[in-house]
């Protein structure tokens, strides 16, 4: 690599009379944090590394799984079951020899975000997680630091810049402005599905809100929404106004938990192993329960239950059954247990450790 110069590797980037060597010189002294190593998370780190940025943190608590390779296409099948962030930026490291990259396997948490986010310039949020993403937005707020969001839902895909300071020294709209509460029913990709294509493309829009503010080049989607169709090739801007006050954040900030049981370290009391699954199938006293639709799976289920319609209070249990809740990776399913343990604290309830995709 010794041989390869910044003037060659971003050549075309430089001729750019808009960017040119004091851009370029701007990317390489910046920071910057991508949460997320999934779809929206790993182009993201991918692109703005070849952009020169010099110092990139990836921070991903899961592993490749083989569902994420569809439109996570910078890792491989011999990635599967490792850790997405360090996979991440190894593959990095080989391509971008100017950039600084650096990983994290732990989940962001209330109790972890400030110190996590506070030395980097921008935020870039790449998660799939309504709570996470809630999260990263009251600590920028807080933290005064701008975020570039990203999120995706079917054939939808929604960009914005939050929390930018402006000229006259306020900041602009952030998330809870867009949507002040959260709507904890709204799908994932894993729940509801999504196509590559529109990944890729809210990943690149998230990349291009990156560079414009480092560099100074263009406007940035500042007090506004971007909502792009991929099936119609559509596009609005929802205007956004920043209401909420810096201090209301804070508030919300001290009394929120931001759970999510996808990001926490599950009850191993509420698990049941692949294996002892299988020792299982058969019997009467068992109650199968997938809670997403649409699951290749290899046994029959009793009851399937999308977990956004699941709840606990509705469900008719019997005390004397083992319930087994199944989703592909053992996420959601373990949301569906968690709920049923703390409505019914006797019912013999298991998550399915790692899902159908460890099965």
């Amino acid at each position: 690599m010794s041989h390869i110069s910044k003037s060659d590797l971003f050549k075309r980037q430089v001729t750019l009379s808009e960017i040119g060597e004091t851009g370029q010189q701007k990317l390489q002294d910046s920071k910057i944090l991508v949460v997320g190593c999934g779809g929206l998370g790993s182009p993201i780190a991918v692109y703005l590394a070849s952009s020169g940025i010099g110092k990139l943190h990836l921070i991903d608590f899961d592993q490749v799984d083989v569902t994420n390779l569809h439109r996570q296409v910078f890792y491989s099948l011999h990635d599967v079951g490792f850790s997405k962030s360090e996979r991440l930026a190894n593959f990095i490291t080989q391509r971008s020899p100017f950039t600084e990259v650096s990983f994290s396997n732990e989940a962001i948490t209330k109790e972890n975000v400030i110190e996590l986010i506070s030395e980097y310039d921008i935020i870039v949020d790449g998660t799939d997680s309504l709570p996470t993403k809630y999260l990263l937005n009251d600590a920028c707020v807080i933290l005064e630091k701008p975020l570039v969001y990203g999120s995706l839902y079917k054939f939808d895909g929604y960009v914005s810049t939050f929390n930018f300071k402006q000229e006259d020294g306020s900041f602009s709209a952030n998330l809870r402005d867009a949507f002040p509460d959260m709507n904890t029913d709204v799908a994932n990709c894993e729940e509801a599905g999504t196509l590559n294509a529109i990944v890729g493309m809210m990943a690149a829009t998230q990349v291009n809100e990156v560079l414009k503010i480092i560099t100074g080049v263009g406007k940035p989607l500042t007090n506004e929404l971007l909502i792009y169709n991929v099936l119609e090739n559509t596009q609005l801007k929802m205007k956004l106004s920043s209401n909420i006050s810096k201090q209301e954040v804070v508030s919300l900030f001290n009394t929120q938990n931001y759970f999510d049981a996808t990001c926490r370290i599950q009850n191993s009391d509420w698990q049941i192993s692949p294996k002892e699954l299988r020792n299982k199938i058969g019997d009467s006293n068992l109650e199968l329960i997938a809670v997403l639709p649409n699951l290749q799976l290899p046994f029959k289920v009793h009851q399937t239950i999308p977990i956004q319609e699941f709840d606990a209070n509705t469900l008719k249990v019997d005390q004397e059954k083992i319930h087994v809740m199944v989703c592909q990776k053992g996420l959601n399913s373990y949301k569906a247990t968690v709920q049923l343990k703390e409505k019914y604290p006797s019912l013999q309830v298991f998550n399915l450790t790692g899902g159908i995709s460890n099965y």
